[in-house]
């Protein structure tokens, strides 16, 4: 395809797995507030403050859960409806009838920037009413701690404990963000090279604009970037790429074992301060915080990428069925071009099946997770206490920060 060059996009990263880095954020966030209710919920102004940020983050998840099923929509309507009617066009030889096309999944797509950007902003909304509700805690807690003159030593050993944790995962941390450094640097690096090669193939260049996710790179894409001369270089920077995923991933684990420890200490020590009759930290409010920080840079990121997904059908309909040069060249590259929709087709499937899965479990947390809210912790005796935390500690240890997301195409 002549002049494949323009519709190649600068940054070729995306992987259809990104939108489950959702899931494990989403699960946790019930979860923090079920152990914060249970900590402070024996105050009767906190417990008032926590049950109102619990409800308006459940009533923000069930909005979620529908920006979810849009995109769900959207890559069905692309996969099942524009790429057919696009390879009929193509048949066809009537690029008019494709630019029509084109032209309405750009309107479905505008649908979804407008509704992911508007989520966002609530999210961002959120967590300033829960580092609010945050501050209000310490508020309290310095009145009550006026009452207390000293720490017990089962007390000072907790705290020790916790301090050295949090230096665990505070390290810990810091070498994830190095790694996602390095990938970034090597996986520019690895973009660079399929572009470079893609301008040479037809196929590559169509694909490209149909697909605007990779991930690891799939068989028609390999076969492309290994011919001979670019096979050992191709091969090198997909080696590294997965080596560093894969100390990324173990990173990602260790930090989780480390946060569901600390979780289990400051829960330990704010036990201990609620026997003396004084308010503990609201350190689980803060991890809240945090994984409504998560999952707004993620849906941020899901803007931006639907964003990119309508630059690339515009550049696609421009530059291949409206630019009257490329028009006479259609027939030539057709069995290309019906190629790379297939194989476009099945990576909205993957992207698909990841917001459908991201979907469900909003559509759980929204529903089913805040029931605790039901009970009144000042009511629980000292057993039932336990065995609610022991519940949520489990179910904490279960959450995988992967998420649950299947394996990659390898077609």
């Amino acid at each position: 395809m002549a002049n494949s060059k323009a519709v190649v996009p600068s940054d070729f990263s995306w992987s259809p797995k990104f939108i489950q880095d959702l899931l494990p954020s989403a699960e946790r966030t019930a979860l923090l507030y079920h152990l914060s209710y249970l900590c402070l919920g024996g105050f009767p102004k906190l417990e008032r403050l926590i049950r109102e940020r619990a409800i308006e983050t459940q009533m923000l998840f069930g909005s979620s859960e529908t920006v979810l099923l849009k995109c769900v929509g959207t890559s069905h309507n692309l996969v099942h409806s524009l790429f057919p009617m696009l390879m009929k066009a193509i048949e066809k030889n009537k690029p008019s009838l494709a630019v029509r096309y084109l032209e309405k999944a750009r309107a479905w797509i505008d649908d979804i920037i407008r509704a992911v950007d508007d989520i966002v902003k609530r999210y961002k909304q959120q967590n300033r009413s829960v580092a609010t509700c945050t501050s209000d805690v310490f508020h309290e807690q310095k009145e009550t701690e006026k009452q207390q003159t000293q720490h017990s030593n089962e007390m000072k050993i907790l705290e020790e404990t916790i301090a050295k944790c949090e230096e665990e995962l505070r390290k810990n941390t810091n070498k994830v963000e190095e790694m996602e450094k390095q990938i970034e640097e090597k996986n520019s690096e690895l973009q660079s090279h399929i572009k470079s090669v893609s301008q040479k193939s037809n196929g590559m260049g169509i694909l490209a604009a149909l697909v605007p996710f990779i991930g690891p790179i799939s068989k028609a894409i390999y076969d492309t970037v290994t011919a001979p001369g670019v096979a050992a270089q191709t091969q090198a920077l997909n080696a590294e790429m997965t080596r560093l995923n894969s100390e990324k991933s173990n990173l990602q684990n260790k930090e989780w074992k480390i946060q569901v420890k600390l979780t289990d200490l400051q829960l330990q020590l704010a036990n201990s301060k609620i026997q003396l009759g004084v308010i503990p930290s609201p350190v689980h409010l803060k991890d809240v915080q945090q994984c409504l920080s998560r999952i707004q840079k993620i849906l941020l990121q899901l803007k931006k990428f639907w964003e990119k997904v309508a630059v690339l059908l515009d550049t696609l309909k421009n530059k291949t069925f409206v630019d009257e040069d490329l028009i006479e060249e259609l027939d030539d590259m057709k069995d290309d071009f019906l190629r790379s929709i297939e194989i476009a087709g099945k990576y909205w499937n993957s992207f698909g099946e990841s917001c459908q899965s991201a979907q469900g479990v909003f559509s759980v947390q929204s529903k089913d997770a805040y029931k605790f809210l039901e009970i009144n912790p000042s009511s629980l005796s000292e057993d039932e206490w336990k065995k609610q935390y022991d519940s949520v500690m489990e179910k904490l240890k279960q959450i995988s920060p992967q998420g649950s997301s299947k394996p990659a195409i390898t077609e």
